[in-house]
């Protein structure tokens, strides 16, 4: 079958592998759509130190079953439109122990740690496989994503008291506005780019601040009169919105950091002490994080078409993972199509 491979930096080609075979437990799944999310460029780009190359990458996915192995439910049945949840957790790690599945310490994601899901077929365990119904297959390899973003608000404690700032108007970070706001919390999305900005206050956000144009700082002090924002959701991984996320943050507030910064970051750790603030990391998501996504989703007319910068072939992804990296800010998600 036909898979999509990294096997160096700036390097992507199409490759034959085997087709898998579901075995007892396992559930066998016809790709339709894969996003390329902010890991998966890391890795094109050779600045994912967690991948070995050469690797399949993708783990945001829209798919229907093919067949199921002896064991699997009857719930989940050949024909069923469904994402996968793409972390693996060893059930005896402390994170685990706490049930804390989504930050298990031997946690594999697909197409990091692991062969990913830019392929035909993928077989997985039947406890990775979430049913979408109502769903489309293309608009499934977004629920991903958001759910990190969903995951992140828990992880906050967001309520309708709350003024939150999420840094960052990509998938995650859209996600995180979008339960913010459900959550009844006025929502502050900064990011670099308008049309982001504006999809951002389209989906549950209050208030958009370019920060390549406005003074934060300025912007905050005003809306929140004075105060500061009680929670920072931080979906970018650079050292200036880590500090951005500490310094903005309003005495006593939380602050909930998504991104991997790819450089040391210097803090004023007194801001920690002084401001009394609750620092959190979120990592990935949890499987009740998938369902309210997908509840979210259904039966709502959501801009899907907004959020699909461009879909390629699996001939075409390279140029397409090119012209990401030359404009990282312009693109929200490609979407690889293998039916």
């Amino acid at each position: 079958m036909k898979a999509i491979q990294i096997p160096a930096t700036n390097e992507m080609q199409v490759v034959a592998i085997d087709k898998p075979v579901a075995k007892t437990g396992e559930v066998l799944v016809k790709i339709h759509y894969v996003g390329f999310c902010g890991s998966d460029l890391n890795t094109f780009l050779g600045k994912n130190p967690m991948v070995k190359m050469p690797v399949i990458p993708g783990h945001e996915i829209g798919a229907v079953i093919e067949e199921v192995g002896e064991g699997v439910p009857s719930t989940l049945t050949p024909g069923m439109i469904v994402t996968v949840n793409p972390y693996t957790n060893c059930g005896k790690c402390a994170s685990c122990r706490n049930r804390r599945f989504n930050a298990c310490e031997h946690n594999e994601t697909l197409g990091v740690q692991r062969n990913g899901a830019m392929a035909e077929y993928l077989v997985l365990p039947w406890e990775k496989i979430i049913p979408a119904t109502g769903i489309s297959p293309r608009d499934c390899a977004l629920i991903e994503p958001m759910s990190v973003g969903f995951h992140a608000v828990s992880n906050g404690q967001v309520t309708d008291i709350d003024t939150v700032m999420v840094i960052g108007c990509g998938m995650v970070g859209m996600g995180a506005i979008i339960r913010a706001s459900l959550r009844g919390a006025t929502v502050i999305a900064v990011d670099l780019d308008d049309e982001k900005l504006a999809l951002a206050k389209e989906v549950g956000a209050t208030y958009a601040i370019n920060s390549m144009k406005e003074d934060v700082h300025e912007r905050l002090q005003e809306i929140t009169e004075g105060f500061g924002v009680d929670v920072v959701i931080e979906a970018v991984g650079s050292p200036i919105t880590y500090n951005m996320a500490i310094n903005e943050v309003a005495f006593t507030g939380r602050v909930v950091f998504i991104g991997y910064a790819k450089s040391e970051v210097a803090f004023q750790t007194k801001l920690f002490v002084q401001k009394e603030l609750c620092i959190r990391g979120s990592r990935n998501a949890l499987p009740e994080d998938f369902r309210a996504v997908i509840r979210y989703l259904k039966g709502r007319d959501f801009p899907y078409a907004k959020f699909i910068s461009k879909t390629a072939t699996p001939e075409t992804a390279i140029e397409a993972m090119q012209e990401w990296a030359s404009a990282p800010q312009k693109v929200f998600r490609i979407l690889v199509d293998f039916q």
